[in-house]
């Protein structure tokens, strides 16, 4: 099995996973506040829609895509947000519930059928069909993980995780640039113990600045799903201390972040 195909296939699996959570739900539990501020449950299905449709066009059709890029440089904090409240304004939450699963369904017909080496444009540098298929499971996931936390729901995680972990430690650069910071030159050595017991390994083994902690801790970092003090990851030397504190997985600009848990409960 080839690497685009097993990560296409990961994608499936948690959207499906994701599908499962939500079906069942009934009107009122849509409309449900999700640790994203102002994103109820809806918004959240709604913005992975959208995020599918858009990518969808990027890979057909480039040039009407650019336009898409246009509007969000016009309006670079607000055109996720606007495009959620858009589709939950406009959807029942079973029609918004159909039109996720039919964008993500043609989305991934796409990237199976695209041919090797193809480049699709994004908001960022251009991706190979392995990296968006990548991006949307870390998307999926990463919002995924606000619905379960609306539900109460504690989901068991998975080795596709290693698909959002290593998204993380590629964008590591970004987020320094993203904050008008320099990047340190030498690469970090983060090491992540799996659910089943295997250690996912990435940068030189003698480096210097090293990050360990569990796989699930270090994906809920780098999405921004939970505060650094609330997770077991570690890190030793200064600059994989500030990366701790700076990390981000998705493309745009920094997020405020999770607070932590001692705080969120202190304000309820």
């Amino acid at each position: 099995m080839s690497a685009v195909v097993a990560v296409i296939d990961d994608l499936r699996q948690e959207s499906d996973e994701l599908d499962a959570l939500v079906s069942e739900l009934d009107g009122p539990a849509w409309l449900g506040p999700t640790p994203a501020e102002r994103w109820t449950v809806a918004h959240q299905i709604a913005h992975l829609s959208w995020t599918d449709e858009v990518a969808l066009l990027a890979a057909t059709e480039p040039d009407r895509f650019a336009d898409e890029v246009a509007k969000a440089l016009a309006a670079p904090d607000a055109f996720v947000d606007e495009a959620a409240d858009a589709l939950v304004a406009a959807h029942a939450p079973d029609a918004l519930l159909a039109r996720w699963r039919e964008g993500r369904q043609r989305l991934e017909k796409v990237l199976r059928n695209a041919p090797d080496g193809a480049r699709i444009p994004w908001y960022g540098p251009p991706m190979s069909v392995a990296s968006m298929a990548t991006a949307r499971l870390m998307e999926t996931w990463a919002h995924g993980q606000d619905v379960a936390d609306a539900l109460g729901v504690t989901r068991a995680p998975t080795v596709r995780l290693r698909h959002v972990a290593r998204i993380g430690v590629r964008a590591r650069d970004y987020a320094y640039a993203v904050r008008g910071i320099t990047a340190p030159e030498e690469e970090f050595r983060v090491e992540l113990h799996a659910p089943g017991g295997e250690t996912i390994a990435y940068g030189p083994p003698d480096a210097a600045q090293r990050i360990t902690g569990p796989l699930l801790d270090f994906c809920l970092l780098v999405t921004q799903r939970a505060h650094r003090s609330d997770l077991a990851v570690t890190a030793e030397g200064r600059d994989a201390d500030q990366w701790l504190g700076i990390a981000q997985a998705f493309a745009g600009p920094p997020g405020p972040g999770r607070l932590p848990r001692a705080e969120q409960d202190g304000r309820r």
